[in-house]
């Protein structure tokens, strides 16, 4: 059954790559049954919302693809902002250019990259969906995390795209690190701290959301100085979440020696984790972690060593997981 699907999805990609790929202006007519499915489409999405969808998920997956096939399909379906252009070989220019290969070397790459997001995309049914964890107001189609550490006092920057699973949705419930000092709007809404409740706030929308309506905001928090002296960083999610993008910068002069990134780990045994998935920090000191489909209550994150390298280790690493919600932090 796997390799049927594998099949159709090939078959579906092939077709999306043609012309401007995810930027064609008819895109719900580009976009077959079976890819939808996997992206999770819905038939009351409008084209900008299935061009995010469609996007998105494919991103997701290329990250777990080698560079060079990674390289080649973002190029192909338009996903890298400088490959979007309007014929789909002037795409496969742009990546035989990158790869410093011709472009008929190109096009292999960039079938080999289908064939493996095709693979990927089969292993990922409607029952892995966010939205298949009991009913929910809402829940939270992307979410990117950043965390700063190469400043005195460590903040977080979140932000959220946000979508109603009911009419009229006015409110939301947002709950923050315990290790916040300080939570503030960047936009969005307002937000309204629970009395005695610290870490619980609720959010009250602009205006009402309706079923299928999404809403984007933004929250940046300032943690405590014991940050960082503790070598972890973890989000434990409470609401459904399609997509976390979860980035840390450290002082480029000072980068931990190993970094490891780790995914559906139980919050109170994150520290001790063994496994995971190794990043490496790029030259500005900065690691990225990405995770799709989270479950509520695990814990998603990186983990460090206390020792120091000095300097930042040439190239980014990039993990790509699962996932499914923001809320609390463990971290």
């Amino acid at each position: 059954m796997t390799a049927v699907l594998t099949d159709l999805i090939i078959s579906d990609l092939k077709v999306l790559r043609k012309g401007r790929g995810l930027f064609v202006s008819r895109i719900d007519e580009r976009v077959g049954t079976t890819l939808r499915t996997v992206c999770d489409v819905t038939d009351s999405d409008g084209p900008a919302e299935i061009r995010h969808k469609v996007g998105e998920r494919l991103g997701n997956w290329a990250k777990k693809l080698p560079p060079d096939l990674r390289l080649a399909v973002m190029a192909a379906f338009a996903i890298a902002p400088d490959a979007r252009l309007p014929l789909y070989q002037d795409r496969v220019n742009l990546a035989a250019e990158k790869l410093n290969r011709d472009p008929r070397t190109a096009r292999r790459r960039i079938d080999d990259g289908i064939h493996h997001l095709a693979q990927l995309a089969a292993t990922f049914t409607p029952k892995q969906s966010s939205r298949s964890h009991g009913a929910t107001r809402w829940h939270i189609a992307e979410l990117r995390t950043t965390l700063a550490l190469d400043r005195e006092r460590p903040e977080v920057l979140e932000q959220r795209r946000i979508v109603a699973d009911v009419d009229d949705l006015s409110e939301v419930d947002i709950t923050v690190s315990p290790a916040a000092i300080g939570v503030d709007m960047f936009h969005g809404g307002t937000l309204v701290q629970h009395g005695a409740r610290r870490f619980a706030y609720s959010l009250r929308l602009p205006e009402p959301l309706r079923h299928g309506q999404s809403h984007e905001l933004a929250l940046r928090a300032r943690l405590g100085r014991e940050q960082h002296a503790r070598p972890w960083y973890a989000c434990v999610l409470e609401y459904p979440c399609a997509t976390l993008d979860l980035r840390v910068r450290f002082d480029h002069r000072r980068v931990p020696a190993r970094i490891t990134a780790f995914e559906h780990v139980d919050p109170r045994d994150f520290a001790s984790a063994t496994g995971g998935v190794t990043v490496y920090a790029d030259a500005a000191g900065e690691v990225q972690a990405s995770f799709t489909d989270l479950t509520p209550g695990m814990a998603y994150g990186v983990r460090w060593d206390n020792a120091r390298t000095g300097r930042a280790e040439d190239g980014a690493g990039v993990l790509a997981a699962r996932a499914r919600s923001w809320g609390d932090q463990a971290g």
